[in-house]
């Protein structure tokens, strides 16, 4: 499976609060926060849910990837979503080992393994 989804009986706004404080734990700081619900209503388009999306990065580890291999760069920074759909809140985020296995080199699978259960960590702390 190339997500890892988890429901929460936490608000969209308490979630996304309780994951940025788990993730500065981790050393993960939140870069940018997109409201999906209200960008699009910007654009004169309607969405029916809450739904954020959050890109977090862990300088050190960025930096021990991209030196690595360059294309890393397309999937970083990491990104969790907190949304709602069907009444409950849910967190969740691409893991970062299925989208490291497309570059196929073993020593940056190993470094995103151990970026996603740090990440994994976080959201069922926050849940």
């Amino acid at each position: 499976m190339f997500h890892y989804t988890v429901n929460t009986n936490k608000t969209v706004e308490q979630a996304i609060v309780d994951l940025t404080d788990n993730l500065k734990k981790e050393q993960f700081g939140v870069l940018w926060q997109l409201d999906m619900k209200e960008k699009l209503h910007e654009k004169d388009v309607e969405l029916d849910m809450k739904y954020h999306i959050l890109e977090v990065c862990n300088p050190s580890e960025a930096q021990k990837v991209l030196s690595k291999n360059p294309l890393v760069g397309y999937f970083l920074p990491c990104k969790l979503a907190v949304y709602e759909e069907g009444g409950s809140t849910k967190i969740g985020m691409p893991k970062p080992s299925a989208l490291i296995g497309l570059v196929e080199n073993e020593e940056l699978m190993k470094i995103a393994s151990d970026i996603e259960q740090r990440l994994i960590s976080c959201i069922d702390i926050s849940r």
